[in-house]
């Protein structure tokens, strides 16, 4: 029996993104430069994926596995990042999500002085999936 729904079903989950900023304090920066280590995303890839759960499955779900992680650019401390996480396949009980942590705003090293990017930096892009209990 195939999990795969087909797009062309009209399913309303499928396209779904879900959004979440954060500030990215120093207290996470664990590597000169104020860098912060890729599990900072991955971590929040795992929050914005249990609210997409929620929306689509009225359940918090479960994460079963990344086929893709790609970290393309760094995270720092003081940045502002923005991730999201848009359904692109949708199973019985599993969903298939794309994952992107871009840098909004960045600290600029003195003090408090930080600014807003010109245009979003793609810091970590992922492919997940995530599992839901079946309903009766």
């Amino acid at each position: 029996m195939s999990e795969r729904v087909d797009v062309m079903s009209g399913d309303e989950r499928l396209g779904l993104t879900v959004t979440h900023r954060r500030y990215v304090p120093y207290s996470h920066a664990h590597y000169a430069g104020n860098l912060v280590d890729g599990a900072y995303a991955l971590g929040l890839f795992g929050d914005v994926a249990t609210e997409v759960c929620i929306r689509t499955d009225g359940d918090e779900g479960l994460f079963a596995s990344y086929s893709d992680v790609q970290f393309r650019a760094p995270v720092r401390a003081g940045d502002v990042v923005e991730v999201s996480a848009t359904v692109t396949r949708v199973g019985t009980r599993s969903r298939t999500l794309e994952f992107v942590c871009a840098v909004v705003c960045r600290g600029e090293g003195a003090g408090s002085v930080a600014s807003v990017l010109p245009e979003p930096l793609v810091a970590v892009t992922a492919t997940g999936t995530v599992v839901v209990p079946s309903r009766p």
